[in-house]
């Protein structure tokens, strides 16, 4: 058993050496924050959804937009 352990601390710290050297290199280049913006975006967007989605369901409101969407929706095809 202590072998077997012994083995993985050595695997696990090879490991860990190499991925926080490639995060250092990775940070020193300057590409760390590549692409951050479109994260916060698609953080923004979720945050945003998640809330229609809550007043959606739990309120009037819901009802209100669908009948609201589906009354354009009529409008467009009618007037064509």
């Amino acid at each position: 058993m202590k072998r077997w352990a012994l083995q993985r601390y050595t695997v696990t710290g090879a490991w860990l050496r190499d991925r926080t050297g490639r995060l250092a290199a990775r940070t020193v280049a300057g590409t760390a924050d590549r692409g951050q913006t479109s994260l916060e975006y698609l953080g923004i967007a979720v945050v945003i959804v998640v809330i229609i989605g809550v007043l959606a369901g739990t309120t009037s409101i819901g009802d209100t937009i669908l009948q609201a969407i589906l009354d354009k929706i009529k409008a467009i095809t009618d007037a064509g």
